[in-house]
């Protein structure tokens, strides 16, 4: 049977929207006001303005208010349609068909095309005639055979069946004969760019011409880039800013009365990242060790006031239907068992080694300061090196210089996605992770039209991961967020975005500006 998502979905939301909004004048029922202008803080700087140069979570969660792919996904986890108007997946899971929505324009005016989408998913993919060294190609798009258009339809062939492929195309779609957008980005978003000032802010202004009617709500909206979690936190006690999504478990505690702070999951795993082909890390016995000296519960109680939810492989479990949560008690914190283990591997005295951790991440550094201050129980002696966003970039995820990192890894909306990091030649494998089985079940799980066949195989290659210790894998964090209390709409996703567009003033703007 073929899957079809129609644009009907896209009506209902469309619909619902405005209900809810006033025929006229600035303010609509429900207390809800257009306009204004809201500073988010942020902690680290943006590593590319190109969607498809894009490298770290902390960008692509700015980039999400400028930029769409064919479709999008909606607080509950469903693909709903974007640039695409409907989609359909034939059922050998060779080709995907989308069907282009009428009337959607870039910034710039000019209206998307066939063209520009086969453009923008070839750059993605790595097929242009002219491939950029610089772009972070799709690695799940090495499959695409062929990427063809009819009217205004877009068909994309495979060369071998996936069916989970679609959470992929959420790619921003950019125009083909557009080359500014490295300083001067053009997407089809709510949002479009104004400025952007490097270690200082990036501003976005109201897309008038947005295809859903109704929304943004707001003006104006700077990402204002805070040097760490410490230096914005005072920034929203002095007021100058509005939101902030990266609280800590103290800070969201000194904030009662003064914002609103609501919770939801980041969506990402987080774990001390070992460097499987450095000594002592390339020991599966040591790896395994490591995992039995790190008390998981006490660490998020002590890092986020018990919120965060235990993980035991490198899946977080709002992927319900192929999370393995059996896993979770795999290592249980056991110190005389990981004191055994050292043994095994012959360093009954421990060993010293350096956690490279990202300054900006205060969440992570504190982290890295528990699990420093646990594994000194079984005589191991972990140093942490503070470094800058670039450089860990650079030096670990690119360049896998390093012994291990802790850090969190976010996914689209596909099993295999989240499990990227992990085949032998990918190159987003950092870890240097090695073992064959994983990559053959790897790449069935990925070509399987049967949906328990994949399953199956998805929670096989958690187990392999798990018994591999490939990681010392920590939580799936919760996210705390501030908000100014004039504001209402912030809105949790099953991916790490920060969404502006649903959020609004509950008072006239004017008045509180």
């Amino acid at each position: 049977m073929k899957r079809v998502l129609s644009i009907v979905m896209l009506l209902v939301i469309a619909t619902a929207l405005c209900a809810c909004k006033g025929g006229t004048g600035n303010e609509g029922t429900d207390s809800v006001y257009y306009g204004g202008k809201i500073t988010v803080g942020i902690t680290q700087d943006l590593d590319s303005l190109d969607p498809h140069k894009a490298v770290a979570a902390g960008t692509k969660e700015v980039l999400y208010n400028i930029f769409e792919g064919l479709i999008k996904v909606d607080k509950d986890g469903n693909f709903v349609p974007a640039v695409a108007s409907s989609y359909e997946i034939s059922t050998d899971g060779l080709k995907y068909t989308f069907v282009l929505r009428d009337g959607v324009k870039f910034h710039n005016g000019k209206a998307v095309t066939a063209e520009d989408v086969i453009y923008s998913l070839k750059r993605a993919a790595g097929l242009s005639e002219t491939p950029e060294a610089d772009v972070s190609t799709v690695s799940a798009f090495k499959i695409i055979s062929d990427i063809t258009s009819e009217g205004n339809k877009v068909i994309v062939t495979l060369s071998s069946p996936n069916t989970e492929l679609i959470g992929y195309f959420t790619s921003s779609i950019i125009p083909c004969d557009y080359t500014e957008q490295a300083t001067k980005p053009v997407g089809t978003g709510p949002f479009k760019f104004v400025s952007y000032s490097p270690l200082t802010s990036i501003v976005l202004e109201k897309n008038a011409d947005y295809y859903i009617k109704g929304v943004p709500y707001l003006d104006e909206v700077t990402f204002k880039i805070c040097a760490n979690t410490d230096s914005a936190f005072l920034e929203l006690l002095g007021g100058s800013i509005d939101v902030f999504p990266y609280l800590t478990n103290d800070q969201a505690a000194q904030l009662k009365g003064v914002m609103n702070v609501v919770d939801g999951t980041m969506n990402l795993v987080q774990a001390l990242f070992l460097n499987n082909k450095v000594a002592p890390f390339d020991n599966v016995k040591v790896r395994q060790a490591v995992c039995c000296a790190i008390d998981r519960q006490a660490l998020i109680d002590v890092v986020a006031g018990g919120k965060g939810e235990i993980i035991g492989t490198n899946m977080f479990p709002s992927f319900a239907s192929y999370y393995e949560k059996d896993l979770v008690n795999s290592y249980p914190y056991d110190t005389a068992k990981a004191k055994e283990l050292l043994e095994q591997a012959g360093l009954k005295d421990g060993f010293t080694f350096t956690i490279t951790v990202p300054s900006n991440y205060d969440f992570h550094v504190r982290t890295a300061q528990i699990v420093a201050d646990q594994l000194a129980k079984v005589g191991i002696t972990a140093k942490i090196e503070l470094v800058e966003w670039s450089t860990w970039l650079s030096d670990v995820y690119v360049g896998r210089q390093f012994t291990s990192t802790i850090i969190g890894l976010d996914s689209q909306l596909a099993p295999s996605d989240v499990l990227r990091f992990y085949p032998t030649e990918s190159s987003k494998n950092f870890m240097n992770y090695s073992n064959k089985e994983f990559d053959e079940v790897f790449e069935k799980a990925k070509a399987t039209t049967d949906s328990a066949e994949k399953i199956a195989d998805y929670k096989k290659l958690q187990q392999i991961l798990t018994a591999d210790a490939a990681a010392a894998y920590l939580q799936s964090p919760a996210q705390l967020v501030a908000v100014s209390k004039k504001l209402d709409g912030y809105t949790f996703y099953p991916v790490y975005v920060q969404d502006m567009s649903v959020i609004h003033f509950n008072t006239d703007p004017n008045k509180a500006e």
